[in-house]
């Protein structure tokens, strides 16, 4: 062979060598950034990259260590705006750090040498950068999202410690009207949870509640000593917040006294504790509804859009595991048209019901920047976010178990006279049959253990358990919204119920 013939295999050797070295300084920035500079050149700049990697190393085994050994100041340090805020920056900083090093890194490769080759490794070098400044971009934007509703929504200021093994959280649906001066509180729930098990009963009082109790403490009740009660009928429950709006000198230095009295008032009338509350405007609802990709449940007969002062523009169909969109639900969840407020607020604790099945982790996770900005627009709440761990965990344990309701609205209680000492010995009772069916499911997984030889977690339920609703084939042939209200499955009862509350929601 002539040195004519040799000079071409030496070159394709030297440039398949070549290419190997730039795909290895590729891999070795992507493994540790600042690698390849340490071995080729660029010391410097190699030394600082490698030092930060290690930090941030550093910084990330540390908060798993915190996590393993005290989770609730890891959530704490997680979710204080602070924290999310300074993530913001570094991380995107870091981002397009990281893609600057895959760029030097192909300089570094000396890509002249590799021939025809080189358009790949700088392909490759270029979508490597793309890739990770892309992601710090897409990091930053979560953490500054979750800075806003943890700074915005999870100010805090509620009481995380339970009562006879209890977290009461009060749910309120405010429904404003343009028309309608003030805050109306038209939806008002109080999740008791089991502070160990999740297991939850859901208590709804009406709107139309008179003679509200204000605790002795309230400036109101020197205002209203008998109770909440106006010769004209207008002193409703859902009017509270409001009426404090008339006494402005009866709480000075108080934030938000509407609901401090509100607050105060559904504790006396229910005998419970309030440990959180969360506000949500039912306008906004829908927002929230959406971001989490909809809601999914048994729709027992048909619901009309819209009424009162605007027209019907049609009718939500009934149907089994039909998926309602923000708008959808909100009206699900307010219309008054043909119906009365008893069977709105059962339609109001259905989308609740199904809500609380449906949002898992996963779909929190992977819709959170939406969910974070519809937070923000439509939720208040005094729940901190170092107790966001502690809740969650209970929400995963109590979506497996049926949650079970009390409505207190007529034939059990009369709100133009009501009777407060049988709605808190009913609230008494309910709580102890819900304790019941936990203390019943213990014993049942004690036995289980025992009789197979394997642990059984105390809390996990068996045949209690029930499974989310499933698209059915009947769900695409009948559409959602109709012009007339489709033929009816049932009723929605406004009776009260402490059994299962999907029994009333999935009417066959």
């Amino acid at each position: 062979m002539t040195m004519n013939e040799r000079a071409p295999d030496a070159r394709l050797g030297s440039e398949r060598v070549a290419f190997r070295r730039g795909v290895s300084l590729l891999v070795l920035t992507f493994l540790i950034p600042g690698s390849a500079q340490l071995i080729v050149g660029g010391r410097g700049l190699g030394r600082f990259a490698v030092r930060v990697w290690l930090v941030v190393w550093t910084v990330v085994l540390a908060f798993v260590a915190l996590a393993l050994l005290r989770r609730d100041w890891a959530v704490a340090v997680y979710a204080h705006p602070a924290t999310q805020w300074i993530a913001s920056v570094l991380v995107v900083t870091f981002g397009v750090g990281w893609a600057l090093l895959f760029l030097d890194a192909w300089r570094l490769s000396r890509p002249r040498s590799m021939g025809g080759r080189r358009y790949g490794i700088a392909a490759l070098a270029c979508l490597l950068a793309l890739a990770v400044g892309l992601g710090g971009i897409t990091a930053s934007a979560a953490s500054r999202s979750q800075a806003q509703l943890f700074g915005t929504v999870f100010a805090g200021g509620g009481d995380g410690r339970a009562v006879d093994g209890r977290i009461n959280v009060l749910l309120l649906g405010t429904d404003a009207e343009p028309d309608r001066p003030g805050i109306r509180t038209d939806t008002m729930m109080v999740a008791s949870v089991d502070a160990e098990t999740g297991r939850t009963v859901l208590f709804s009082l009406p709107r139309n509640l008179q003679w509200a109790p204000f605790p002795t403490t309230s400036p109101l009740h020197q205002v209203y000593p008998k109770g909440f009660w106006c010769a004209d009928q207008s002193c409703l429950l859902n009017a509270v917040h409001t009426e404090t709006a008339n006494h402005p000198a009866l709480f000075k230095g108080v934030d938000d006294p509407g609901l401090v009295e509100l607050r105060g008032v559904i504790s006396e009338i229910l005998g419970l504790k309030i440990n959180y509350y969360a506000m949500v405007d039912m306008r906004g609802f829908e927002t929230l509804v959406d971001a989490l990709g909809g809601v999914r449940l048994d729709i027992a007969k048909g619901v009309p859009i819209g009424g009162g002062s605007s027209k019907v523009e049609g009718y939500i169909q009934p149907g089994k595991g039909v998926l309602l969109d923000g708008y959808q639900a909100l009206w699900f969840a307010r219309s008054r048209h043909g119906s009365s407020d008893y069977e709105r607020m059962v339609r109001q604790k259905c989308i609740v019901n199904a809500l609380a099945k449906q949002v898992t982790p996963m779909n929190v996770v992977t819709r959170f920047n939406a969910l974070a900005d519809a937070g923000t627009a439509m939720v208040r709440t005094d729940i901190p976010g170092s107790d966001l761990m502690r809740l969650a965990e209970l929400a995963d344990a109590g979506r497996r178990l049926p949650i079970a309701s009390t409505s207190f609205a007529p034939p059990l209680i009369e709100p133009v006279k009501p009777d407060f000492p049988l709605i808190r010995a009913t609230v008494k009772a309910d709580i102890a049959a819900s304790e019941a069916l936990d203390r019943e499911a213990a014993a049942s997984a004690s036995a289980s253990a025992e009789t197979s030889g394997s642990a059984t977690p105390a809390t996990a339920p068996t045949t209690s358990a029930v499974p989310e609703p499933e698209a059915s084939g009947e769900e695409s042939e009948t559409p959602v919204v109709a012009s007339t209200a489709g033929k009816a499955r049932g009723e929605f009862s406004g009776e009260r119920r402490t059994d299962d509350l999907t029994s009333v929601c999935g009417v066959s």
